[in-house]
């Protein structure tokens, strides 16, 4: 099997065990699902509030100088014109005369023909039309009348919604430069060539902060942040070796960065952006204050004279973070003759910590497993199960990722004692309800 015909089964078999584990469905299946849509299942949901969860104690919890934000989808019609988007925010694209398919003309070389699946429109015969701007915000009405006066746009990204709200944040929460400004939310993008599952869709979530910095000292929070944000995946237990950075050259920096580097994963599908940094200098907050009138320059007692703040931006996407630590957790093994998946998650995101287990139900282990079960949730997230051989039941919670299984035998009965089983070691202990709760605790606690 060559090495695209691998990237295609090991995407095949992690779309399977997301849909046959609860983690990620096709959106509206029943009715024939929306092209690269998806819905979280349970473990999906689990999974994404607890990266989320991770993240936003990361930057805020952790942290006195970045303070949250929840902004508005919908924001003022004029904030997309003023920050470029309107006129800008565009992909080139082609459409084919045969198929009726259409591609952006960048990226034909990695698009394929919806009739000749092995071929690109370069080599499938294709006859395209010229390239053509394609503007990627969606755009809908605001009241009654469906006019130009009227048109609003759904949000391509959460960075706006900070920048507008830069002074009423700043004066609220009394910051002083450096500072930052976090937010996660939804965002928006009609993609002409969505795909890879969950790695580019049109509805997306994005993990976003904007550092505000003197001008002066721009470089050196931009390297502090590159370093801040490398050292993230690493303890969400990323592999290191499938993480590499990725400068912008000048034919690739957008028009209001100064500097930009991307965090890039190797996905079975090739090397793609994680996460980007960028300079965004003092773009976004002049464009904004010639717009709207309002003085968005900053002064204190240790600056003497007043200066529009630069800009150092982290930028995730949730849900390519999502695939990343699906993709990186994914693993087979051969035990005992069979084949046997292992989705290696990190025990502080992972969506189940533990799973509880009675060994056989008779002689007063399944009311043991259940006493313990309930006085576990009560601190994490844990599953019970009884159904069918244990080994069965230990292959299912390390196919769902769940990092530990206890077990209730015939010597807890005696001395109220239980085998914790560790999914990646293999390593068993024996430990009382309370040093489980211990153990869970210094574990999972993010």
């Amino acid at each position: 099997m060559n090495a695209k015909a691998k990237s295609n089964d090991l995407m095949d078999k992690l779309v399977s065990l997301c849909k046959r584990r609860g983690y990620v469905f096709p959106s509206s299946e029943i009715y024939g699902g929306l092209t690269s849509c998806w819905d979280y299942g349970p473990l999906g949901a689990e999974l994404k509030r607890n990266l989320k969860n991770y993240w936003w104690n990361v930057m805020t919890n952790r942290r006195d100088d970045i303070e949250g934000l929840d902004a508005a989808i919908l924001m003022h019609p004029q904030v997309w014109h003023t920050s470029g988007h309107v006129a800008e925010f565009n992909d080139p694209m082609v459409d084919c005369k045969i198929c009726k398919a259409r591609f952006r003309a960048d990226k034909l070389e990695e698009s394929r023909c919806p009739k000749k699946p092995s071929k690109t429109p370069l080599t499938c015969g294709a006859e395209l039309t010229e390239v053509k701007q394609f503007n990627l915000m969606f755009k809908t009405f605001m009241g009654p009348v469906e006019d130009t006066s009227s048109t609003i746009y759904l949000r391509p990204e959460t960075a706006q919604g900070i920048y507008v709200n830069f002074l009423n944040v700043k004066n609220s929460s009394r910051q002083k430069i450096p500072f930052g400004i976090a937010q996660i939310g939804k965002a928006f993008r009609n993609e002409i060539t969505p795909g890879n599952f969950i790695f580019r869709t049109r509805e997306f979530e994005q993990m976003e902060m904007q550092y505000f910095v003197h001008p002066d000292e721009d470089e050196q929070w931009f390297e502090y942040w590159r370093q801040q944000r490398w050292e993230f995946y690493l303890e969400l237990g990323i592999t290191q070796e499938k993480l590499r950075w990725h400068e912008h050259g000048e034919d690739e920096l957008a028009h209001y960065a100064k500097a930009a580097y991307d965090i890039e994963y190797e996905f079975p599908f090739g090397w793609q952006e994680l996460e980007g940094v960028h300079n965004r200098t003092d773009f976004d907050l002049s464009r904004h204050m010639e717009a709207t009138k309002k003085d968005l320059s900053y002064r204190d007692d240790r600056y003497t004279e007043k200066f529009i703040p630069y800009i150092i931006e982290t930028s995730a996407g949730c849900d390519r973070t999502i695939l990343t630590l699906l993709v990186d957790a994914y693993d087979e093994m051969e035990i005992k003759g069979e084949k046997r998946v292992f989705l290696r998650l990190s025990p502080k995101i992972a969506p189940i910590k533990a799973a509880v287990f009675p060994l056989v139900k008779k002689d007063g282990m399944p009311e043991f497993a259940e006493k313990v079960y309930h006085e576990l949730k009560k601190h994490f997230k844990v599953f019970y199960d009884v159904s069918g051989a244990v080994g069965r039941r230990y292959a299912r919670m390390d196919e769902a990722g769940c990092p530990y299984c206890i077990t209730v035998d015939g010597q807890t009965i005696e001395d109220e004692t239980m085998t914790v089983r560790d999914r990646d070691t293999m390593e068993q202990k024996r430990m009382k309800v309370a040093e489980i709760i211990d153990f869970l605790k210094k574990k999972t606690t993010i």
